[in-house]
């Protein structure tokens, strides 16, 4: 691999010949890991904005393991990336990087570290012995130097590292934990952030949040992604994987999309690694967790955690730790709805209070604070525009959260009369890539319902009931789609079809054509399907019947039956 040449604008020997913006200072970002370069990409621009003061160049060190994908992620963002070597024979006035497994070759001036996590919570390799570190401690060279100062989020992390470090003494700086109060001031937009989500009114958005190495969550567990979508209603919840960006960038997009490709073909959301976790964690509702930053952030946040994993590698006596004594434990081997809803249900507000109180210090002020550190070390006068804030996520769209909608279901349908005599349908659906057929009894029916576009085959030749998941521009475009593809299922039962007027067209096998009108929400025509599915299979009339529709325990609405005249799906 040929060397990289060394930039030329805006620092060089000879840069002032080329570039267009003169700044009075440099200011250099070491990017070294997906994770640390992110973590400076979300918080450097509301410190600098507006100052043509400040010139910003980024420098890659290629030495980390976990390096592939860096100078993607910069190159996207439009960065103007150095040779790490050029570092060496420029005169930054300040280095700031969250990455503390830093050798900065060369130059003298301060070098600011920011946390790309929760404070110094987890013991990692050592990239320069086969011994474990604290994760955020800098080189000894850096601290003797009198260089490196340590941004923390709360004082009890200044006495962790004299205690672990004693070089560390003067060198830290209490900042608070910018991307706690990014968080804090995405959750009041959970509307907007759960509709991009594709997470629907009335279902709760479960989130997998795993950290890397051998006792990480994907570490010890990497089935229970599809494990709980088998469990948990698919009407009821949606379910998000946040990994760790050292998983993605150890092992590769490619093979953590092999790895989890039942749960993915069954609607799981797979988060990307740089930027979509913060908004995906701050539209939850429950997190599903380990040791990691993500699963401290989300228990900080207020909301309830269930432990899934908890490695030997976390760091006693931090904040970390106190999660593992309040937070409960998930059982592998018992019923994981069940205890989802459970950790749901009984969660009481404020539980974590303790744990985030020795978390973060002065939440809402990280972003203030920062700049007045970063502005003191660069010599230079604030600004006098107001203290920045925490800047508005941007939404992800559900494209970017690795979203491939779950095309085919295993629905139970039980049916019982009411008081006055009527029909009720209660529905339950589970993704069938992951889970198996419910059992039958009087009164409880299960079949195989499949979108016509379901790519797994088998699944589609077995399923009773075929949906088109589009709706059909008229009801005649319904019509001859029903007849098309009972013809070409030979062994379904019912082909359903949503009308973009409105109402769902129901064909069964004998020719009969059903039009359901819901009071529910338009475009899924799978449970108006299942509840002619489970009249017909328990005899209750089809013409000029009001059903009482169940989907699952969150939603309940009106179903209007009736048999369309002189009209046959075949």
């Amino acid at each position: 691999m040929h060397a990289r040449p060394p930039l030329r604008v805006p620092v060089g020997p000879d840069a002032h010949r080329w570039r267009t913006l003169h700044a009075e200072k440099i200011l250099v970002v070491a990017a070294r890991t997906v994770t640390s370069a992110v973590r400076v990409l979300e918080c450097l621009p509301s410190l600098v904005r507006d100052d043509s003061r400040i010139g910003v160049v980024f420098a890659h060190d290629p030495t980390s393991a976990f390096g592939d994908g860096v100078l993607d992620l910069l190159h996207d963002a439009g960065c103007r990336v150095m040779p790490w070597e050029q570092l060496g024979h420029i005169a930054p006035d300040l280095i700031v990087t969250a990455s503390e497994n830093i050798d900065v070759p060369g130059a003298a001036c301060p070098v600011l570290v920011l946390p790309h996590g929760v404070g110094f919570q987890k013991l990692v390799p050592d990239a320069r012995s086969a011994r474990q570190r604290l994760s955020g401690l800098v080189p000894d060279a850096l601290l003797e130097a009198g260089r490196a100062w340590l941004a923390v989020s709360h004082p009890d992390q200044e006495a962790q590292l004299l205690a672990a470090h004693p070089k560390t003494a003067g060198r830290t700086l209490l900042v608070g934990d910018p991307c706690f109060d990014e968080l804090r001031a995405a959750r009041t937009q959970r509307v907007t952030l759960r509709a991009e989500l594709g997470v629907d009114d009335g279902r709760r958005l479960a989130v997998i949040s795993s950290t890397w190495g051998p006792t990480s969550l994907l570490g010890q567990d990497p089935g229970l992604p599809a494990r709980l979508l088998a469990s948990l209603p698919y009407d009821e919840y949606r379910v998000a994987l946040i990994a760790h960006p050292n998983v993605w960038a150890g092992h590769g997009g490619w093979q953590i999309r092999t790895l989890l490709a039942a749960a993915l073909d069954a609607g799981l959301l797979l988060v990307p690694p740089v930027h979509a976790w913060r908004p995906a964690l701050a539209a939850a509702d429950v997190v599903i967790g380990d040791h990691g930053s993500v699963t401290l952030y989300g228990a900080c946040l207020d909301l309830p955690v269930l432990l899934a994993a908890f490695g030997s590698d976390a760091v006693p006596g931090t904040a970390g730790a106190d999660l593992a004594r309040h937070a409960p434990r998930l059982d592998p081997g018992a019923g994981l709805a069940e205890q989802v809803d459970e950790a749901v249900r009984a969660h009481v507000p404020g539980r974590y209070a303790p744990v985030a109180e020795r978390a973060f210090a002065g939440p809402g002020q990280a972003h203030a604070r920062l700049r007045t550190a970063l502005y003191r070390l660069l010599d230079l006068p604030e600004p006098p525009t107001g203290a920045p804030a925490a800047p508005v996520l941007a939404p992800p769209a559900s494209s970017d959260a690795g979203a491939v909608p779950c095309r085919s279901w295993r629905v139970s349908t039980a049916v019982t009369l009411d008081g006055p005599g009527r029909t009720v349908v209660a529905v339950l659906r589970h993704p069938a890539p992951v889970a198996p057929a419910h059992e039958e009894s009087a009164d409880t029916f299960s079949h195989l319902a499949c979108a016509e576009d379901e790519p797994d085959r088998r699944l589609t030749e077995s399923a009773s009931v075929v949906l088109r998941r589009d709706a059909a521009p008229t009801a005649v475009g319904a019509l001859r789609w029903i007849r098309d593809t009972l013809t070409g299922f030979p062994g379904s039962l019912l082909a359903a079809a949503g009308v973009a007027s409105g109402g769902v067209l129901v064909g069964l096998r004998d020719g009969r054509v059903v039009e359901a009108t819901a009071t529910g929400p338009r475009g899924d025509p799978g449970p108006a399907a299942a509840v002619v599915y489970a009249c017909l299979r328990a005899g209750r009339p089809l013409e000029d019947a009001l059903v009482t529709l169940r989907l699952g325990a969150g939603r309940t609405e009106d179903v209007a039956l009736r048999l369309r005249p002189g009209q046959r799906a075949g």
